[in-house]
């Protein structure tokens, strides 16, 4: 008999067979591209519907069989796939469901590069690509057509972090037989379950808090039955595989993700309320803020926060704004988030459609991560003081 089991003891021991590996904790790495057969019959057993090439390390490895068993059981999806980045993922899994002539509908919210290849490449290859407002909810039945084969969500939306109903979206889709797809980065599996709430693939950076440690690029997919035949094939059509040792490192971040988020987000929601109270900041953009206009929605939906937030400063002249960036210790400035180390970066004017962004000031993005909190708001607290 299994016992039911908290996620934090399913990051401990899920994907992971000692028995298989002479009592190894960890599952060795496994690099190689030719997989040898004993004999023909072996050869010719191996081979599966519609990818008579299976044994070979495109298709996997006990190393990436071991991370995609352990993200799918996290998800309570039906199984996953690795790639190369975060990016790489959402492409694809948009590609996995399209044809040309179809309609995606993608909140105007959403991941920027995520943006540009719907505006770029979808819409080169015939398929209608429409933003919707983030906060539409069921009122995105009014934006479906006939046509409309995926609906595009991300929760909270990248960079202005609005929270979405992803239930009701979910419904809308299905009723007129769309695809649902989202990116979890943000919460992680951990944090928002996104089969439950009627997700059909959900997209992780596993750069980011899966791997942990800034030292890594890997993307995931997790579908459900329904959907997983469809991303499997397009995963093979494409070419799409991770590297061994990126996976490992994947798996070795898996295991402390429950403390290392429960730290990222007791620091960012302590350093989100001191900034609240800073003279220089117009508004904090951070759904686990009581008064943040999500704040409903993450509650019932959500199990947690991560770091990551925004916020907007008081409009600056550059010079200014160079001061504030000069005057930090303790926070970096960089791309990608989700690692151990505090990061702030300025951010453009996100490009809306659908939402036009009416904030006035500096939009800033923020990602807390695991040195002491009360060093990170004196050190925030500094930074803005000297430009006050």
């Amino acid at each position: 008999m299994t016992l039911s089991r908290a996620p934090a003891t399913t990051l401990v021991h899920t994907g992971r067979d000692s028995q298989r590996f002479d009592g190894m904790v960890n599952t060795p790495v496994f690099r190689g591209s030719t997989i040898l057969a004993d004999n023909l019959t072996q050869w010719e057993a191996r081979k599966t519907p519609g990818n008579p090439m299976a044994s070979y390390g495109r298709f996997g490895n006990p190393t990436t069989r071991a991370l995609e068993q352990a993200i799918a059981q996290l998800e309570g999806g039906h199984r996953s796939w690795l790639f190369p980045s975060g990016l790489s993922a959402c492409t694809h899994s948009l590609l996995a469901l399209v044809q040309q002539g179809d309609h995606v509908l993608m909140t105007d919210s959403v991941y920027g590069p995520t943006r540009q290849f719907a505006t770029q490449v979808l819409s080169r290859l015939g398929v209608q690509v429409d933003f919707f407002d983030p906060l539409i909810g069921a009122g995105l039945s009014a934006l479906m057509r006939p046509n409309t084969r995926v609906v595009f969500v991300e929760s909270p939306g990248s960079a202005t972090f609005e929270m979405q109903d992803i239930p009701a979206m979910a419904d809308v889709a299905h009723a007129a037989g769309a695809w649902v797809v989202m990116d979890n980065t943000w919460a992680t599996p951990m944090f928002f379950k996104p089969v439950e709430h009627g997700v059909d693939i959900s997209v992780q950076a596993a750069t980011k808090y899966i791997v942990g440690h800034s030292d890594a690029l890997l993307g995931v997919a997790t579908a459900n039955a329904r959907a997983w035949h469809l991303l499997e094939k397009a995963a093979h059509d494409f070419g799409q595989t991770a590297g061994p040792d990126d996976v490992f490192l994947a798996l070795r971040g898996l295991r402390t993700l429950s403390v290392r988020l429960q730290q990222h987000w007791a620091n960012g929601l302590q350093l989100a309320q001191a900034l609240q109270a800073h003279p220089m900041v117009r508004r904090v953009l951070h759904p686990a803020l009581p008064g943040d206009p999500g704040h409903a929605v993450w509650r019932r939906d959500c199990l947690g926060a991560s770091g990551l937030f925004g916020m907007v400063l008081q409009p600056l002249s550059q010079p200014n704004l160079h001061r504030f960036f000069e005057r930090l210790e303790l926070f970096g400035i960089g791309l990608s988030w989700g690692g151990y180390e505090s990061l702030a970066l300025p951010m453009d004017r996100p490009v809306r459609s659908a939402r036009p962004w009416v904030e006035e000031g500096v939009l800033v993005r923020v990602h807390a991560g695991l040195e002491c909190a009360d060093d990170l708001v004196r050190d925030m607290t500094q930074a803005l003081d000297h430009i006050s």
